[in-house]
C-alpha cells in the first residue's frame, strides 16, 4: 500500500509541478516579485497537503514562533527532498535559497526556480562559492528575503552528519541578521534515492535566533552545527 501511495503522489507532484511551474517559467519574469513568491509558496503548501492526505506523512513544529518574519539566515538539516518542498512553504515567501547551479537545468521546475532568484552555485567551486553565497546573499538579504542554506550541501541518512560548510557562516558574519537553524528528521519518512514515502508524523525543530554578535564565519558555523546536531540526536530515528 506504501508503494502505490507514493506512486500517486508522485504523480501529483509533477502536476503540481506543470500546475505552478510552467505559468512561473513562461511567464514569471513579467509578473512583480511577490506574485512569484506566492506561487512558489502555493506550490509547497499544495505538496505538503498531498503529502498528508496521499501518503499519510504528516509534520509537527516545535518552535514555530522562531520562524523568520524579516529578512534572516536559515540554516536546515538537509535529509531529504521533504524540507525542500516543506520550507517553500512553511516559511515567509520572500526566499533565497542557496542550492546547486545543475538544479535550474531541469525543465520547468528548474526554470521556475529561477524566477524566484535563488543563489545557484558550483559546489565544486570551493572559495568561489562560498564568495557568491556572501555577495549574492547580502543583495537578497537587502531586498527583504530569508535565505536558506543547507550548511551539508548534500542530503545525509538519518544518524549521519556531513562536514558543514562555512558559506552561511561568512553571510551571517558579514549580514549580521537572525540566524535559525531548524533540525528535523524527514529521512526517516522520505530517504534519499528512496521511492517509498512512509507514513508518520515528521518532526521539525526551530531553534531561536542564535546570538552570533562578535562571533566570525568559523563561530558562527560551529553553534550552527552543535545545536543542529543536539537536537538531531534526540529525534526518533524510526517511523512514529
Amino acid at each position: 500500500m506504501i508503494l502505490v501511495r507514493s506512486a500517486i503522489y508522485y504523480v501529483a507532484l509533477t502536476l503540481s509541478v506543470i500546475l505552478y511551474g510552467l505559468p512561473l517559467s513562461l511567464l514569471g519574469w513579467l509578473m512583480p516579485k511577490s506574485w512569484r513568491h506566492t506561487i512558489a509558496n502555493a506550490w509547497g503548501q499544495a505538496n505538503l497537503r498531498l503529502l498528508g492526505s496521499i501518503c499519510n506523512l504528516h509534520f509537527h513544529i516545535e518552535g514555530a514562533e522562531h520562524l523568520p518574519t524579516g529578512p534572516a539566515i536559515v540554516m536546515s538539516k538537509h535529509q531529504s527532498a521533504w524540507e525542500t518542498l516543506a520550507l517553500r512553504g512553511l516559511l515567509r515567501k520572500e526566499q533565497a535559497w542557496v542550492l546547486k547551479r545543475e538544479l535550474m537545468w531541469i525543465p520547468v521546475f528548474g526554470w521556475a526556480m529561477a524566477v524566484v532568484e535563488p543563489i545557484a552555485i558550483d559546489r565544486k567551486s570551493g572559495r568561489k562559492a562560498a564568495r557568491e553565497i556572501v555577495e549574492k546573499g547580502l543583495q537578497r538579504l537587502r531586498d527583504g528575503k530569508t535565505v536558506i542554506v543547507f550548511p551539508e550541501g548534500t542530503r545525509t541518512a538519518p544518524g549521519e552528519r556531513k562536514k558543514y560548510g562555512i558559506g552561511g557562516g561568512l553571510l551571517a558574519e558579514k549580514a549580521g541578521v537572525p540566524v535559525i537553524p531548524i533540525a528535523h528528521n524527514a529521512g526517516v519518512y522520505w530517504r534519499r534515492r528512496e521511492f517509498r514515502k512512509r507514513p508518520g508524523t515528521i518532526q521539525v525543530v526551530v531553534g531561536a535566533p542564535l546570538d552570533i554578535s562578535g562571533k566570525n564565519a568559523a563561530q558562527i558555523t560551529r553553534m550552527v552545527e552543535e545545536w543542529i546536531e543536539a537536537v538531531q540526536a534526540r529525534l526518533p530515528l524510526e517511523p512514529v
